[in-house]
């Protein structure tokens, strides 16, 4: 159709393919190319379509005429995928959100470059920042806040009144109590389970979780 977005991705793993795929099958948008940083350029395709470099990615496809999308994983506390963004930004272009027709939601405030699979729940009066990500089959509760370059893997669950901020990471299956406010850069540990607010850059493992180190770099993660 002709009122498609024409969306160019950033990425060839397993995330942009994830990302071609589901917007291909599940929403208003058309993927017309990739890019990487020249230096990652393996092949000059992908998926059928043109791979080309991010330091000249707006010289082919205008930001007039092309939105972009950066689906990529949390790597370093999610600061990889904010670089891309902010980069992609001053670019001048345009971003998309990925929500997939097969979550619960209501009139939630969602902001761009979000990548939402299927099965999450979003309940009433919670909002969503900029540059997060929302894996598959979590649950995010009522009257809450996450903030931006954000990244929940599967099945975790945030209870209600719940402040998320920036850059933190929640492994599979991790849970947080009601009324709680996690600090910048928060790591929660899959299966920990978070009663209390956290500190700004803290480890966080366990149930009852407890604070095992600072990222006081988050080179290793």
């Amino acid at each position: 159709m002709e009122n498609k977005k024409k969306v160019v991705i950033f990425g060839v793993m397993d995330t942009a393919e994830l990302a071609h795929y589901y917007l291909t099958h599940d929403s208003e948008c058309t993927v017309v190319a990739f890019t990487v940083n020249k230096e990652y350029i393996k092949s000059p395709f992908f998926h059928g379509l043109p791979v080309v470099a991010f330091e000249e990615v707006e010289t082919l496809y205008s930001p007039d005429d092309y939105y972009f999308f950066a689906p990529m994983t949390g790597r370093k506390m999610n600061k990889l995928r904010e670089s891309i963004y902010m980069a992609a930004k001053a670019k001048g272009y345009r971003f998309i959100s990925y929500i997939s027709s097969k979550i619960s939601m209501f009139d939630n405030k969602i902001g761009e470059n979000c990548f939402i699979l299927e099965d999450n729940t979003i309940q009433p009066f919670t909002t969503i920042g900029n540059n997060v990500v929302l894996w598959s089959g979590n649950h995010i509760g009522h009257h809450g806040e996450i903030k931006d370059h954000v990244f929940f893997t599967s099945h975790v669950v945030l209870s209600g009144h719940c402040l998320v901020n920036s850059y933190c990471f929640f492994g599979v299956n991790a849970t947080v109590r009601d009324f709680t406010t996690l600090g910048e850069g928060t790591l929660v540990a899959m299966g920990a389970s978070i009663t209390k607010n956290t500190d700004p850059w803290g480890v966080y493992m366990g149930s009852p979780a407890k604070k095992k180190e600072d990222l006081n770099s988050i080179d290793a993660y």
